[in-house]
């Protein structure tokens, strides 16, 4: 089985490559999915602010649960919530894996936090929601730096494009550390944050 078939589908239901592999997918057919795909009717506003929900919800692979405390949780903070909202998804420790290098997707990323791959300041971490403090070092943990994915991460392959100004990142010694709070101009998401913030206090 195709795992990148899914991704591809997805993508194109959200208007967004999800990874680089769906890029050629998705400029292929990039139209929604479905028999209806190229013609559909003009979408209501409720389903416009849906739809950018679940553009952010994806490209950070979190539960509808989780995406609803980022809200609550920016909505509580100083600031504007929707760059608040993003800020925090991308303080996530998987988010953060991912924009250092360490992974190909947001989906490996996710799994190899899970697994027990990835240490802060020298502690073992397997939660993908951790939220991450400037200051924090996340390493590669040693036992699991000859593992293949690893071996490939720390020669740049999964670098595309500039690296996350936030974060101060040595690739061959699979080490990051967190140097401040990223601003939303610097978050590579896709997203108009004001639409689902508009979702969620309708």
């Amino acid at each position: 089985m195709n795992n990148s078939r899914p991704k591809a589908k997805l993508s194109r239901a959200l208007g967004i490559p999800l990874t680089r592999k769906c890029v050629k997918y998705f400029e292929r057919r990039p139209f929604p999915p479905g028999v209806h795909g190229r013609g559909r009717r003009k979408a209501s506003d409720y389903q416009v602010r849906l739809l950018e929900k679940q553009r952010l919800r994806h490209q950070y692979n979190i539960s509808e649960v989780q995406m609803r405390a980022a809200y609550d949780a920016a909505h509580k903070a100083e600031g504007k919530t929707g760059e608040t909202m993003v800020t925090l998804l991308e303080r996530r420790l998987d988010a953060t894996v991912f924009r250092a290098g360490f992974t190909r997707t947001i989906y490996q990323a996710r799994q190899l936090v899970v697994h027990g791959h990835f240490t802060v300041d020298g502690k073992k971490v397997d939660r993908p929601g951790y939220k991450l403090k400037p200051g924090q070092v996340i390493e590669v943990k040693e036992t699991s730096r000859q593992k293949p994915p690893f071996q490939i991460a720390a020669t740049g392959t999964h670098i595309d494009g500039p690296t996350a100004p936030y974060l101060s990142t040595v690739l061959e010694e699979l080490r990051t550390t967190v140097i401040r709070v990223p601003a939303r101009s610097e978050v590579p998401v896709l997203c108009d944050e004001q639409l689902v913030v508009e979702y969620y206090a309708r």
